[in-house]
């Protein structure tokens, strides 16, 4: 028995060939033949109405975008398994830009090394434009102080595009913990020391920094435990198989928002618009992570073309300006704060000084 054919357009419609049906339905010319006259006048005005509507509908063309854009599909690399705040980000971009007219525009993650693995792959890469980074503030602002041999040179292997999204990170931890917020999270560290555990992201980074302070000041070593990503990581908090785990909140609002895991405290002084019942952990007296709070921004190899890199800001901005957009990462715990590409460059000259001398006073150091 011949089984039917099905294909699923996404977003659309599901359409069904099944050649028992054609066997037995009427031809073409047999549906004109049995349709009534009204009948076919109503269909005709249909189409004639789709194709006007069509016509006039408004959608991105490719000369919508600026000429010097690269030609060719473009990679977003990411350095994070999918999942988190940073895919998020990347693939939310990368539909706006198709919108904007930016036709081929993919997302490559690249997990691993604490974003390192693909931090070198977009430095190893051509600098024609269509091989970006996504990358997250730490890796240009904390890693050249907390790693021995970093595999890059953040001044003269990558060339700045433009800062999209402002990251306010969390600190979280699985619902069956008997802890509630910060305070009586410090009181039971302080009785269980040797169970203290952080799940991170990434090594190296302002919560480890953060989470170090906090230690010294309550006299607890925490264990950092590090995963590929903020999804991985997220599985062992839900599971209490760490103790808490720190990253950008926008990857724990789906499962904050389903009842798997409690917020402890947000980074920065200011509480979140999407989340207006979490305090910040400097509110509740602790303010080892007040300036945890990181960014995303798109960089590109070295040496890429003058005329290229202000094509890319050019999108990128006009991306980051968009109400649907913007509302889209507002709703999951990112502030979207567009710079352009001397301001990134400042932005990140400004958090290596305030975070070279914490890093050098915490003493971790990385191969």
């Amino acid at each position: 028995m011949t089984k039917p054919f099905s294909t699923q357009f996404p977003g659309a419609f599901t359409f069904t060939f099944d050649k028992r049906r054609q066997a037995s339905s009427p031809t073409g010319a047999g549906v004109a033949a049995q349709a009534r006259p009204g009948k076919l006048r109503y269909l005709a005005g249909l189409a004639l109405l789709g194709i006007a509507l069509a016509a006039s509908a408004p959608r991105a063309r490719a000369d919508d975008a600026p000429k010097d854009l690269p030609k060719g599909l473009i990679k977003i690399v990411v350095g994070f398994a999918p999942g988190g705040a940073a895919d998020l980000t990347a693939r939310t971009f990368a539909e706006q830009l198709s919108r904007e007219g930016v036709k081929e525009v993919i997302v490559d993650n690249r997990p691993g090394a604490s974003t390192r693995i693909a931090n070198s792959y977009v430095q190893r890469a051509a600098p024609d434009g269509l091989t970006l980074l996504l990358a997250t503030s730490p890796a240009f602002t904390i890693y050249p102080y907390t790693y021995k041999n970093l595999g890059y040179d953040v001044e003269k292997d990558f060339r700045p595009i433009a800062l999209l999204v402002d990251i306010p990170t969390a600190i979280v931890t699985g619902v069956d913990q008997p802890y509630k917020d910060m305070k009586e999270f410090v009181a039971w560290a302080k009785q269980h020391p040797n169970n203290a555990t952080i799940g991170l992201a990434a090594q190296g980074s302002s919560g480890q920094l953060g989470t170090i302070a906090l230690g010294k000041a309550i006299g607890v070593d925490f264990a950092p435990v590090v995963y590929k990503g903020a999804s991985p990581m997220l599985v062992d908090v839900v599971s209490s198989r760490v103790s808490m785990g720190w990253d950008a909140a926008a990857s724990m609002v789906p499962l904050y928002q389903g009842g798997k895991i409690r917020f402890l405290g947000l980074s920065g002084s200011e509480r979140l618009a999407s989340l207006p019942g979490v305090p910040t952990a400097k509110e509740q007296g602790y303010p080892q992570f007040e300036a945890a709070t990181s960014f995303y921004a798109i960089f590109a190899p070295a040496g890429l073309p003058d005329k290229t890199a202000a094509a890319l800001e050019k999108v990128f901005l006009k991306a980051a300006r968009d109400p649907s957009l913007v509302k889209k990462l507002q709703d999951n715990g990112l502030v979207v704060k567009p710079m352009d590409h001397a301001q990134l460059a400042q932005r990140v000259r400004t958090e290596q000084a305030f975070w070279a001398p914490l890093a050098k006073q915490s003493g971790i150091q990385f191969e």
